[in-house]
């Protein structure tokens, strides 16, 4: 994650969802995986602005946490 200079923190939560998390960062640019759509992202109502980005086969949020789960 240091190596991601645009990303001011990143926040576990243990909600069902983050919308309330959300509701008091209110963050400028909120942003998803591009298998979300930007209407069903929530806290989408929250941001100033929704940002999707592209899948990258091979990657994913599951595989990082095991990751960091076995340092």
């Amino acid at each position: 994650l240091a190596a991601v200079s645009s990303v001011d923190f990143i926040v576990k939560f243990s909600q069902p969802t983050p919308h309330q998390l959300i509701k008091k960062i209110m963050p400028d640019v909120l942003v998803k995986g591009a298998d979300w759509k930007s209407e069903k992202i929530v806290g989408s109502d929250l941001a100033k602005k929704v940002l999707t980005i592209p899948l990258v086969k091979g990657r994913s949020t599951t595989k990082i946490i095991k990751k960091l789960k076995n340092l």
